[in-house]
């Protein structure tokens, strides 16, 4: 079965940081992630997502509409899989594979606690503009400046004025955020590294992202979202991170494989709005 879905409904804001080089209008990939969950949810009704692993092969361009095909390989009596492909003027961007379930009672239940670190009220606030969120760092002011150092670690805390209801919108908003602070964890033990010089002297972009959703989930209150890089090398970079509530829930995991490399000059020939 195959469908494609209007994704507006998951909303097309673009998100502009501070250390973009000019405008580039691009959709981050976590976003499509996003609306790929809420259109897989819609092609499997009965069940919730438990995981996604998107990859993304281009840029997605903000001022193009991103058509959504929905292939559900298979749909069991409590388990579906579902192959969620973005495309733009015809040519692939995204490619996702989401795994779907009907949650069952506990055999076993453990989870991990909720790290060691500073709670909200203690955190720094960080603007990271999108209406409506609220977004504060343990211990770090400018995650972007290539002069500061500090370990490979980055504790974030989210907090959304109005979180959805349906149980689908609220695991593309713990999805959406899982892009945004990978890259910049990796970068922090390198001194005069940092993605204020992305898309300068510095190619970065997620390729790859990986959510896994734990029961129950919600999007209320504020969220710690953990961040841990692991590796780096070879023009890519590993982080793994969880999203826990404030009192101490763990409401999901995540991984994300980045692209860090050199500007390629050649590249450079290259519409900036276009490049990875």
């Amino acid at each position: 079965m195959l469908a494609v879905f209007d994704v507006s409904e998951v909303g097309t804001g673009v998100y502009r940081g501070e250390h973009d080089a000019g405008d580039r209008a691009v959709i981050d990939g976590s976003q499509v992630l996003a609306q790929s969950i809420v259109a897989a949810t819609k092609s499997c009704p009965g069940k919730v997502v438990r995981s996604a692993h998107a990859i993304f092969g281009s840029a997605i361009a903000a001022a193009e509409p991103i058509d959504l095909a929905v292939e559900v390989v298979r749909d069991g009596r409590t388990v579906a899989t579902a192959r969620v492909v973005g495309r733009q003027g015809g040519r692939v961007k995204t490619d996702a594979l989401v795994l779907l379930d009907v949650p069952q009672p506990d055999v076993v239940r453990r989870a991990a606690a909720l790290p060691a670190t500073k709670g909200p009220d203690d955190a720094i606030p960080r603007a990271m503009p999108l209406d409506g969120r609220e977004l504060r760092l343990v211990d770090v002011v400018d995650e972007n400046d290539p002069a500061y150092v500090g370990p490979p670690v980055l504790d974030a805390w989210l907090r959304y004025d109005a979180p959805p209801a349906r149980d689908d919108l609220t695991r593309a908003l713990l999805a959406h955020f899982t892009g945004h602070l990978s890259i910049s964890t990796t970068m922090s033990p390198h001194a005069g590294l940092g993605t204020a010089q992305s898309h300068v002297s510095v190619s970065t972009a997620p390729m790859t992202i990986t959510v896994a959703f734990h029961e129950p989930v919600s999007a209320d209150g504020w969220l710690l979202y953990h961040h841990e890089s692991t590796q780096v090398g070879a023009g890519m970079s590993y982080t793994r991170g969880q999203i826990f509530r404030e009192s101490g829930e763990l409401l999901a995991s995540f991984t994300q494989e980045a692209m860090i490399r050199a500007v390629d000059n050649a590249a450079q020939s290259i519409d900036e709005k276009s490049r990875l």
